[in-house]
């Protein structure tokens, strides 16, 4: 007997086809992860699962009776829960209103909050789901907040739970706290599907992968009889390199410094950033790891230009960039891979072409007198096009109608393609795919073996962890620690990311 099962599922957007004949299936008692790359189509499946889209054609089963699911309302009232990767709380409420909105138990007319308390704590006893349930949502920790969701899921009767990307706003220790969860919800009879990206998460936690690759199900796979490269290779239909280690000892010479750097907080509040000191040495990736934030925003716009700092110095091989604005920076040989490329990357509406010489256009090797230099500056993205594989038809096509990973293949394409000696790359694969992912990573180690200093902030450890010659661990603003990479465990990294000094 199957829990669920989805049977030759299709589900159009206009002229955009998600789900394309899926057949899915998840026994009692597994951890099933839906494992694909962004827009393989794996949270609009679920959400079909979850009564928030209806399928255009196709059949679900519950314990092997068909149902029909116009929408949430009969998904939980089948027993099916849906975490979702962005949480829908009331972050004024408490714990526990949270959890009984909409199911209130009651005494004699009114809510009874002695109950309901009772049964969070009760829940939150049985599968390890520490909560204060008196507490309000806006005071206690993102990984607390999930549980918040899944215990409210629990307690409206979820015998099959949809985790969509659950790990992506955790800190280490909070992914490990989530998956002891999870095997105990297993334990209890629970079925898991558990939508992720992130290969490592799926072979440690999953019974069972099914893998979707552009809205089809490529296949279905015990975790033990995969690999990561097998996984890999269903996802993207082609086998990867690893990528070669041809790391080049860093050079004395720092390229960028910055000393005592602080931001002050608005209207009086904690500031941003407190006295803040790095450097990063010519042929060096220096990681920043922390949870989002924690001041990598302020930081990211401090060295591009984009913020004045209220304190400290910017030095970049002897020169003071200290309130400079961002053109005059990147003048002076920044490239930045910016962490929102839609606002700060590119314009949309503008062509590759035009794209491909934002911040340079002024340069005398793209415009003369004013006028801009059409053939050289389309043969210019031609060669970013080629370089770096980007799928597209025309130099003069919008960038706005490339996928997220060939906008930002050619956003990084454009900075490295400008006379530079300092890379401040800013979440440079957030939200792309595997394929897309590999190729920027390489970039990035290429930039760095050729004498380049390179300042990657990252809230994806792996990332860090797998490009840095240095970690610096800025936690509330501060920098609390600075190590060679092979100094750090990854549990000592979560601990310091969460402001956690004792055990590190």
């Amino acid at each position: 007997m199957y829990a669920v099962r989805m049977e030759n599922i299709t589900k159009r957007f206009g002229s955009v086809v998600a789900n394309d004949d899926v057949c899915f299936s998840a026994s009692p008692g597994e951890i099933h992860c839906l494992l694909g790359e962004n827009g393989a189509g794996k949270s609009t499946l679920m959400r079909i699962l979850f009564g928030l889209y209806r399928q255009d054609s196709g059949s679900i089963y519950v314990n092997d009776n068909p149902v029909t699911i116009s929408g949430p309302r009969d998904a939980i009232s089948l027993g099916i829960g849906m975490v979702h990767q962005h949480f829908m709380l009331a972050e004024q409420l408490t714990v526990t209103e949270n959890i009984v909105a909409g199911a209130e138990p009651r005494r004699n007319g009114l809510l009874d909050y002695r109950q309901a308390r009772k049964d969070i704590l009760e829940v939150s006893e049985r599968y390890g789901l520490r909560v204060d349930p008196d507490a309000k949502v806006e005071d206690i920790s993102v990984g607390q907040q999930q549980r918040v969701e899944i215990i409210k899921a629990l307690m409206r009767g979820a015998g099959v739970l949809i985790l969509d990307e659950p790990t992506a706003v955790l800190t280490p220790p909070e992914v490990s706290e989530l998956f002891v969860v999870m095997r105990a919800l297993v334990e209890s009879g629970t079925t898991i599907v558990f939508i992720t990206h992130k290969l490592k998460e799926t072979m440690e936690i999953s019974d069972k992968v099914t893998v979707l690759r552009d809205g089809t199900n490529v296949g279905t796979v015990r975790t033990e009889d995969a690999t990561p490269e097998s996984l890999v290779e269903m996802m993207v239909g082609r086998s990867l390199p690893v990528h070669e280690d041809r790391r080049v000892p860093p050079q004395e010479a720092i390229a960028i410094e910055l000393i005592d750097i602080s931001v002050a907080g608005r209207h009086g509040s904690r500031a941003r950033l407190e006295n803040v000191n790095l450097d990063v040495r010519c042929g060096e990736v220096l990681g920043v790891a922390g949870v989002d934030g924690n001041g990598q925003l302020e930081l990211e716009e401090v060295v591009t230009g984009l913020r004045r700092p209220s304190k400290g110095r910017i030095i970049m091989s002897g020169q003071d960039l200290t309130g400079l604005n961002s053109r005059k920076i990147r003048d002076k040989g920044v490239a930045y891979i910016p962490s929102d490329r839609l606002r700060r990357g590119m314009v949309a509406s503008l062509s590759l072409s035009r794209n491909s010489v934002l911040g340079m256009h002024h340069h005398a090797h793209f415009s003369q007198r004013g006028a801009l230099l059409e053939d050289i500056i389309d043969e210019h993205a031609e060669d970013i096009i080629a370089k770096y594989d980007v799928r597209a038809e025309s130099v003069h096509q919008p960038i706005g109608s490339l996928s997220g990973g060939n906008q930002q293949k050619m956003v990084v394409g454009r900075e490295l393609a400008r006379p530079h000696s300092v890379v401040v790359a800013c979440q440079p694969t957030r939200g792309l795919d595997v394929g897309a992912t590999y190729y920027i990573r390489e970039q990035i180690l290429d930039s760095r073996n050729k004498g380049k200093a390179v300042l990657l902030i990252s809230a994806e450890l792996d990332e860090i962890l797998e490009l840095s010659d240095r970690i610096a661990v800025i936690y509330e603003g501060r920098i609390v620690d600075v190590r060679p990479t092979d100094q750090f465990t990854e549990r000592e990294l979560g601990l310091l990311m969460t402001g956690e000094r004792n055990g590190v």
